[in-house]
Parts: structure tokens; sequence; C-alpha cells
């Protein structure tokens, strides 16, 4: 529909939202609708939360709980499921790269948390992700004294090699992997963070302590196994591929037959 305003002709849309709402961790959730008035299609997804949010603010209700930060793609904080995709229906997209003018007048869209037992519910669509910080400290770092810092021109290495590193290293952490895998992997997560330090010169000396650290620890904070199905690339926002799963099984069967400590 189109209002005037301010002397132009200015284009709005009216959509329905079904919002997964849950007041804790402990409490019992269930489906909300709202109707959303005056949408304009140049909103990111998450300005149109915040109208809906203003609103129920100005009529003392609780606004939705969702997570956000940097609002450009880059911290990975924002995610949540859109009509049961991670993130929405753009591809190489966050939740808060998502703009309206993706949809159509009178669209009616589900959101809900992600779903997994390794990312407990803290609020509606906020969860907590806190197990892969624990899989990064697990091992996604490199610890050895090397004394002075080495001039990084002097350290040759190869641009294939330098690309497949820097493309891992591309994974902000949102946790899409988990929410569309079928069995809650976090194998390609993992893998990004074990792939772009065994790629590199400098993460050779943990490189077998570091693999087996990751993945005991992805195992021991609940997430499932892979079935290679590829449903977490599909909808990674930073497209990182599956590729690095299986550099990931390599590694940890050399770290297996090798039994370094």
């Amino acid at each position: 529909m189109r209002e005037l305003v301010a002397g132009s002709w200015k284009l709005f849309m009216r959509i329905f939202l079904k919002v997964w709402r849950q007041a804790g961790p402990n409490a019992a959730g269930q489906f909300v609708d709202y109707t959303v008035e005056h949408v304009s299609p140049d909103m990111s997804f998450l300005e149109m939360l915040d109208v809906v949010n203003e609103e129920l603010i100005r009529k003392a209700q609780d606004p939705i709980a969702f997570e956000s930060d940097c609002r450009e793609g880059i911290c990975g904080s924002c995610g949540f499921m859109i009509d049961g995709i991670p993130h929405g229906p753009d591809p190489g997209t966050t939740v808060c790269q998502l703009h309206m003018r993706r949809f159509t007048e009178n669209i009616r869209l589900t959101l809900e948390p992600w779903r997994a037992r390794a990312f407990p519910i803290i609020k509606d669509l906020v969860v907590d992700r806190g197990a892969f910080d624990r899989i990064i400290q697990a091992g996604g770092y490199t610890s050895i004294n090397v004394g002075g810092a080495q001039d990084g021109n002097t350290i040759l290495i190869p641009k294939n090699v330098v690309e497949q590193s820097m493309d891992s290293a591309a994974c902000i952490g949102c946790g899409a992997c988990v929410a569309a895998c079928k069995n809650a992997s976090a194998a390609l997560f993992t893998s990004a963070k074990v792939s772009h330090l065994a790629l590199l010169p400098q993460g050779q000396a943990e490189r077998y302590r570091r693999v087996t650290s990751m993945v005991d620890r992805h195992d021991a904070e609940g997430f499932g196994s892979c079935s290679n199905e590829g449903e977490c690339e599909a909808v990674c926002p930073k497209e990182i591929p599956i590729t690095n799963i299986a550099r990931m099984n390599r590694e940890y069967f050399r770290a297996m037959l090798l039994d370094r400590d």
C-alpha cells in the first residue's frame, strides 16, 4: 500500500508474524501472532522487529527478545529461524542483512529460535551459544611460545593454502549450521576452526592436540554427529564449505594413529 508522507508517496507493507515467545529457559513457550503495519521495504528484518517491539512497549507488553550487535553480518549473534530456514531465504545472508523487500505484502512468517540441546533457549529468539566458546577454548588457538614475532612476509605460504585458511576463518559462529542439521551437529563450525589453524605453519605445533580436544569438546557439549548431507553449508551465511569437515576427519584420524598428546 502507498501513503502520502511529507509530501511524497511511500510504499509500505503489512506482514503477519508468528513468533515463539518463551519467558525463560524453564518456562513453557508458545507461538504468538502479531500483525505489523507500515513496514517499509527498505527496513532490515531486525529494524522491522524493532518497530514491533516499540509498539509492544507502548502497550506495556513484553518486547520480543532477540540478539544483535553489529547488524552488519559480522558477529553472528542475530540468528534465528524464519519459516524454518536459518537466517531466512537469502543465501550467504544473516538476519540483520535481510531486508523486507525480500518479502511480499501480507506474507505470514514464523520466527523461532535455534532448536538444539546444546543451545538452550534463554528467552524468545535468544539461545545460549556458549558451547561454541567452549569448543574454541578447547583448542582453537596457538599457545606455543615462539619468541619475537616473525615478519609475516618472510613466512612463505602457498596462495591456495592461505585462501583456504582465510575462507575457514570467515566462520562467525552464528549456529545456523547446527539449526539446519537434523542431528544438530556443529561439525561445520568445529571443522572451520580446526582448518584455519591446521593449514598454517603457526598451527602445526599443536595440530594433533587441537583437533582431538576440539572434537571431544564438540561431543561433550551434546552436538550430534555429521551425516554429510550438506544442510549446514547451504544455510551458512559465510558459505563455509563442507570440505572442512572432511579435513577435520582426516586430521582426527591422523591424530588417533599418532596418539600425540
